[in-house]
């Protein structure tokens, strides 16, 4: 893998905040993983929980916003570090708002399910 052009430009952060912006992206990652597990264990091991094609749906969006996420938070990381470099201010994102609204639909979603489950 070839190393990005905005690495080349400007100066080097200070590591502290290089590495905090790593750490940040790392979260970004475990947040996609737990969403990628959510779907697989749903799928797995609730197979009662809605209907078959009910719970596909929830699946595989659960597990689109993953990936999704884990591609968002590489070019986000990327953004953060261009920024620093350039001594620029750092970029706004909505994905914070967008992951926010995902995360308490599905929980909404899965609760109404439980109960009517029941």
């Amino acid at each position: 893998m070839r190393e990005p052009a905005w690495r080349r430009t400007g100066k080097t952060p200070d590591y502290r905040f290089s590495l905090a912006n790593e750490r940040t992206f790392l979260a970004w990652i475990r947040t996609s993983l737990a969403l990628l597990a959510g779907a697989v264990a749903v799928d797995q091991l609730a197979p009662n929980i809605a209907p078959t094609p009910v719970r596909l749906v929830l699946c595989v969006l659960l597990a689109l916003v993953g990936a999704g996420l884990a591609a968002l938070s590489y070019r986000r990381w990327g953004q953060m570090e261009a920024a620093m470099r350039n001594d620029q201010a750092l970029p706004f994102s909505r994905v914070m708002l967008f992951m926010t609204i995902v995360v308490a639909v599905a929980a909404f979603a899965f609760a109404v399910l439980i109960l009517v489950a029941r």
